[in-house]
């Protein structure tokens, strides 16, 4: 059932290229957004100026649009709860520090590292949990007094409430944190600067998100966030504690989280090579989530109609990078044929192109196309596959002349040309035909003949249907090419 009331947030920090997990969480919730016909708030967290920059703050702006996600609040839209980018609400923080502090819910910790890790050694030693022990709940005035007379520094502390903590999660089911788990955490640093742990409930209290959805690996730290949200609502600074769907995990090989050092990560990646982003959000959509037992491939417009985050399976998800390429194939395949002509203008000019710009001939890339449109599995093939058409010579590749020209190609190649010279050019199935009686003439069947002609012609031994390929490049440009390719063998 729709729910105009649902709030969800996607919070990225703009830190390198952006990977196709956060992607991946991004669909979720700007998806279970549009179903409910709620609002979809973008948010950049970008309070660690040693690792956020400018450059993949713009970066991650364009990624969004480029797979289509439209956002109702946040950056270059605005909305009733700007700013929304964290760097620029460190007043904010800072005055809600003071009410936690003011209200008895966090208090300074002096505490030295050396300390800390010694305390931690010794609890492990013993059995205990290893987490922040209290030292510093308590503190008098006086011993305050005594360790700034020391020139200790000092961390603000959120005091943990002595309860175990339960929650529904809407993927998982219910969870319950018991104390010893959970013990006082850090939300503003020594020098003042605000930690993950304080400006993001804030955030989400102060933009009244109503659903976080999030990647499983921060689940641990939901427990810490809700005793947090309850603080904030007796302060009167939040209205309501949202709910919580924690993503599954997205699983690279060997059944290992996909990081961002894996290839197959990056966002980036996939638009270089032409994916098209309903083929890409096609995929990520089903890393963790299904629209039918016997349906993999379907539009965003099907996707949000029937996404809700109940549906999505808590179990983690292998990403499998052949199966991402062959639904952005069927995707290709799905394209108005002036759409996938259009899409693949980028590929069919520098720096991809291997051919002079005006040697490039928009009639024959017309006439090819919907053949291409067939075959290729992302846009950027289509170089490769087209390049026969606009180079004076066809690519030199060894490997592929190797391949094909085995046994007596050159018999073969005389007896194909001899055919193709007196075949009716305007026809493929004429220039089909006139290669099979070229093949039965040495005893070949017609994959076996066509490969030394496909390879003259066009320098591979795979790309698109031949017959067609020579007819929309000509009698005279095909017929020289096996002619230079004869003389190649002869010498």
């Amino acid at each position: 059932m729709a729910n105009a009331n649902v709030r969800v947030r996607f919070c990225p920090s703009p830190t390198g290229n952006p990977h196709v997990g956060l992607v991946r969480t991004a669909l979720f919730n700007w998806a279970f957004a549009r179903h409910h016909g709620g609002t979809f708030v973008f948010r950049i967290e970008d309070t660690d100026a040693a690792r956020d920059s400018e450059e993949s703050y713009v970066q991650l702006l364009d990624s969004l649009r480029w797979l289509g996600f439209t956002w109702d609040e946040g950056p270059e839209v605005g909305g009733p709860h700007a700013p929304y980018r964290q760097s620029q609400r460190m007043d904010i923080y800072a005055d809600v520090a003071r009410k936690l502090q003011d209200g008895g819910y966090a208090y300074h910790c002096y505490c030295t590292t050396e300390e800390l890790d010694a305390r931690r050694d010794a609890a492990r030693a013993a059995g205990r949990p290893s987490g922040y022990d209290g030292q510093c709940r308590d503190l008098s005035a006086e011993q305050k007094a005594a360790y700034e007379a020391e020139g200790r520094s000092s961390i603000v502390r959120f005091r943990m409430p002595d309860e175990t903590i339960t929650f529904t999660d809407l993927v998982r089911g219910e969870l319950s944190f018991t104390p010893e788990n959970v013990p006082d955490f850090g939300i503003v640093r020594a020098n003042g600067a605000p930690l993950y742990t304080l400006v993001n409930p804030v955030d989400d209290a102060l933009m009244e998100i109503t659903h976080v959805l999030r990647g499983e690996d921060l689940l641990s730290s939901t427990p810490r966030q809700i005793a947090l949200y309850k603080a904030l609502i007796e302060l009167g600074v939040a209205k309501a504690v949202p709910e919580f769907g924690h993503l599954p995990y997205v699983m690279g090989e060997g059944n290992k989280k996909l990081s961002k050092r894996d290839p197959e990560s990056s966002l980036n990646l996939y638009r270089e090579r032409g994916f098209l982003p309903e083929g890409l959000l096609n995929y990520l959509s089903l890393l963790g989530w299904s629209f039918s037992k016997d349906q993999d491939i379907f539009s965003i417009e099907e996707m949000v109609a029937k996404f809700d985050i109940p549906d999505v399976n808590a179990n983690p998800a292998r990403f499998d990078l052949k199966k991402c390429e062959a639904i952005n194939a069927d995707h290709i395949r799905r394209l108005d044929p002036k759409a996938f002509a259009d899409a693949c203008a980028p590929w069919l000019a520098a720096p991809h192109a291997n051919w002079a710009p005006e040697d490039f001939d928009a009639e024959a890339w017309a006439r090819i196309a919907p053949h291409a449109q067939t075959r290729v599995t992302v846009l950027s093939d289509i170089t490769a596959n087209v390049d026969f058409l606009f180079l004076k010579d066809p690519v030199e590749d060894q490997a592929s002349w190797d391949k094909a020209m085995k046994g007596e190609p050159a018999a073969l190649l005389t007896t194909a040309r001899e055919n193709l010279a007196g075949a009716d050019w305007s026809d493929p199935e004429s220039l089909k035909q006139a290669v099979l009686t070229a093949g039965e003439a040495h005893g070949l069947k017609l994959g076996k003949a066509q490969a030394p002609v496909r390879v003259a012609v066009t320098g591979r031994t795979v790309g698109l249907p031949l017959f067609e390929s020579l007819e929309i490049l000509g009698r005279e440009r095909s017929l020289a090419r096996i002619d230079a390719a004869l003389a190649k063998l002869a010498a």
